[in-house]
């Protein structure tokens, strides 16, 4: 299509022809069906994106904290437990690629444990580990080597690098995703096939005048063009509606916190606040494809 014929179908949208508009009713069943269809969809599009982006938000954080901790856990008797931290700490700071490594105090390993057993757990009468905190540098360590040599020289100590857990929960994020994504799909083809049903319901209703219109002169497509035209602006319309009270429902919601965790995140930030002005636009243009299609298809069958 050529750039004139796009400009002129658009200005032909948005001016409109009085006479042809008085082919569509202006209420009724399939007005209030389209505002109510664009409405709803669009409300529900905001918070399946503002999910999308907080699950990447969730698979980055986790990717990029977790890629680069580590967990060594020091597994032996009371009496021996402070010289392998010691020598554990040691063999660390020797380690190429690892940033830096601390032992967790009492009250830091007491509050992990917390949780579980309550704020006031004897954790010196508790058989628990000592753990060690290990930060990788970039371009990281050689787990496996950095592993015999503990070994070696600290038989009760553990390295969990998080890599069994690490993948799993980063996929999680990602699968929640795209779920989010092929949810934002699901909606705009529900609102499609229902905007299709109104403007179907429109057509037929108004088949006689149809049909008057066309003994006088009047071409499918200027019909046509009527029904594409005011099923549009409605969904626009609604669309708008709707997204704003999605908007004002997510902007209501909790703020992240670590406290709260991926809940209370749920929102959008920065840039992202700009993302749902284009829920109207892609309602509207679904609008238009589908009237378009009905209409096209309904008035070769009424001819």
């Amino acid at each position: 299509m050529s750039r004139d014929g796009f400009g002129g179908r658009l200005r032909a949208l948005i001016s409109g022809d009085a006479q042809a508009d008085r082919v569509v009713p202006p209420s009724g069943f399939t007005a209030q069906l389209t505002l109510f269809a664009a409405g709803a969809m669009a409300f529900l599009a905001v918070f399946a994106l503002a999910l999308s982006l907080a699950s990447g938000r969730l698979a980055d954080r986790w990717a990029d904290e977790l890629a680069r901790a580590a967990t060594l856990r020091i597994n032996a008797p009371a009496e021996q437990r402070a010289a392998q931290t010691g020598a554990a700490l040691t063999i660390l700071r020797q380690t190429p690629g690892v940033a830096s490594a601390r032992a967790f105090t009492p009250e830091e390993q007491a509050a992990l444990l917390a949780p579980w057993f309550g704020a006031s757990v004897p954790i010196d009468a508790l058989p628990v580990p000592q753990l060690i905190e290990v930060i990788e540098d970039d371009p990281g360590y050689d787990a496996t080597g950095l592993r015999l040599r503990l070994q070696a020289e600290v038989p009760g100590a553990v390295l969990d690098d998080h890599t069994r857990w690490r993948a799993p929960l980063v996929d999680a994020a990602q699968s929640l995703r795209r779920l989010a994504v092929v949810s934002i799909l699901l909606i705009g083809g529900a609102m499609g096939a229902m905007i299709s049903l109104a403007a179907n319901a429109a057509l037929a209703a108004n088949a006689q005048v149809i049909e008057v219109l066309r003994l006088v002169g009047a071409q499918d497509s200027y019909i046509a063009q009527a029904f594409i035209r005011r099923f549009t602006l409605r969904a626009f319309s609604g669309a708008i509606v709707g997204m704003g009270f999605g908007m004002l429902g997510v902007w209501l919601m909790p703020a992240a916190s670590d406290e709260g965790g991926f809940l209370t995140g749920l929102g959008f930030q920065g840039w992202g606040w700009l993302l749902p002005l284009v829920i109207p636009v892609l309602g509207a243009l679904v609008a238009y494809v589908a009237t378009t299609r009905a209409a096209n298809k309904r008035l070769g069958e009424l001819t």
